[in-house]
């Protein structure tokens, strides 16, 4: 009987954690490549095609070529994205609180006016007075 035994040192365990590791940056790398080839604005779609097809096809030399050529581009595009995402966050959380960015002594002064017209009585206008002062 035969036994099969498996030497593995911690140099082949190293090494093999260092390949899965550069596999796995590489297939980060080759989708950042596309979604930003696809984001391109500036890109038409035969430049888009002559971009996908060039890294599709020499993938190694695609994406050192586009990363060379356009890396400034890729930039610029990741930081127009989170701007935009940090305006549509700041405007939902506008929205969320209602006030749309109205300060309580606008607010007051609003109730004020309300009250002198008539349209709300001393309650409601302490009430909102309130709720205005305590920012909810």
């Amino acid at each position: 009987m035969t036994v099969y035994e498996a030497q593995y040192n911690v140099g082949q365990v190293f090494w093999s954690m260092l390949w899965f590791f550069l596999f796995f940056i590489w297939i980060w790398l080759l989708i950042t490549v596309f979604a930003d080839i696809f984001r391109s604005d500036d890109l038409s779609g035969w430049g888009k095609a002559f971009w996908t097809i060039f890294v599709v096809v020499l993938p190694y030399l695609g994406v050192l070529v586009y990363l060379i050529a356009r890396g400034q581009k890729m930039g610029e595009h990741a930081a127009a994205q989170v701007r935009a995402q940090d305006a549509a966050t700041r405007q939902y959380i506008q929205s969320a609180v209602g006030t749309g960015g109205v300060s309580a002594a606008e607010e007051i002064s609003r109730l004020a006016e309300l009250k002198s017209k008539g349209i709300i009585d001393d309650a409601e206008f302490q009430a909102g007075k309130a709720k205005a002062l305590s920012g909810s």
